[in-house]
């Protein structure tokens, strides 16, 4: 309880990011329900980040979670992006579109951004988070500076030794059944694809950092486990997806209640970078891959963002980002108030029976 002492809430309960998912409205509803909402900035500016954050705290006095993305500044390759392009070309044709005539980078990595580091440390969330990577000493001092709490995502034990040494204040344990994006500091290194459960209990032997438990959790039961191994808190991403205040499209919401999330697939074809999704026609692209080589993450995903759009604006939703993790078929639909109170009782009654 130290830990979400200082956190500012009253449930092991956290609210993932999902940048493009979650929504002010969405978090604000969580956090006033006792838990940790969060939202995901990574994917616009830092007027964007802004207005999210003067949002929230429109509609919620509690804390909440701001996550940025620290990947690496992405490596243009004309020849390589071009080559994409022409091999997306017939899909675009199918639903009557050119695709883009070159490829740029959508997102600046928060490294690259001093504009959104000086909005932090103007607005001062309460609690910030680190996805891909961590930004350097510099940021990291003046967040703590400004008494902000930050956590960084790990998905192998050299990540988090990183981040216990950078003096993050906690580290998120991302398995490899997490739903969006591997958190991988480096996604050419080998990834060990260590599970939530062996990955939490590993993180917790080894860091001496609190471990927030994220991949795969989708009720209370999924909570016990991991506060028994000793996590301080679960985050849960897919299970709000389908919670009336998050921004899915209604194809995403079908697709998390067809068969595709009971085959959740890790593809780097939609974003340039690892990332679990539901089985749709995009996913099902890593039959036809071959051995091209996928532009650098995020400038790929200028591309799956146009293809989307085309086939959407014709009723298909088959090639949207509709990231999920291995519980998928868990998913539940209710307001996210609701949710958290169910996942409460259901923690409960899980630690009542062990």
């Amino acid at each position: 309880m130290v830990f979400l002492d200082r956190l500012g809430v009253s449930l092991p309960l956290i609210q993932a990011p999902m940048a493009g998912t979650s929504t002010p409205l969405l978090a604000a509803e969580v956090s006033n329900a006792g838990a940790l909402g969060s939202i995901g900035v990574g994917a616009t500016d830092a007027g964007g980040a802004r207005a999210m954050i003067g949002e929230l705290r429109e509609r919620t006095d509690r804390p909440f979670n701001v996550n940025l993305f620290v990947h690496r500044t992405p490596v243009a390759d004309a020849a390589c992006e071009a080559a994409w392009l022409d091999w997306l070309r017939p899909l675009f044709a199918e639903f009557g579109a050119e695709p883009p005539q070159a490829l740029q980078s959508p997102y600046t990595s928060f490294a690259d951004d001093p504009a959104m580091l000086a909005m932090l440390l103007e607005t001062r969330p309460p609690v910030v988070s680190f996805h891909f990577g961590l930004p350097a000493a510099d940021a990291i001092a003046a967040l703590r500076e400004r008494g902000i709490v930050m956590l960084a995502t790990a998905t192998n034990i050299d990540e988090a030794r990183a981040i216990a040494a950078a003096g993050i204040d906690a580290v998120v344990a991302q398995g490899i059944e997490a739903g969006g994006h591997r958190g991988m500091f480096d996604p050419g290194a080998p990834d060990p694809g260590l599970g939530t459960m062996a990955l939490t209990r590993l993180l917790v032997l080894e860091t001496g950092l609190p471990v927030i438990a994220a991949g795969g959790i989708m009720d209370g039961a999924g909570i016990a486990a991991a506060l028994d191994l000793g996590a301080v808190a679960a985050q849960l991403g897919t299970a709000f997806i389908d919670c009336p205040e998050s921004a899915a499209d209604e194809g995403y919401r079908a697709a998390l209640k067809g068969p595709g999330a009971w085959h959740t697939t890790l593809t780097p074809l939609v974003s340039g970078r690892p990332a679990r999704a539901l089985a749709n026609r995009f996913t099902a692209l890593a039959a036809e891959v071959g051995g091209r080589q996928v532009p650098d993450y995020p400038i790929t995903y200028h591309a799956g963002k146009a293809l989307n759009a085309a086939a959407k604006a014709k009723g298909e939703y088959g090639f949207g980002a509709q990231w999920a993790g291995q519980g998928a078929p868990l998913a539940r639909t209710m307001p996210a108030a609701k949710l958290v109170e169910v996942l409460m009782t259901e923690l409960q009654a899980a630690r009542t029976r062990g």
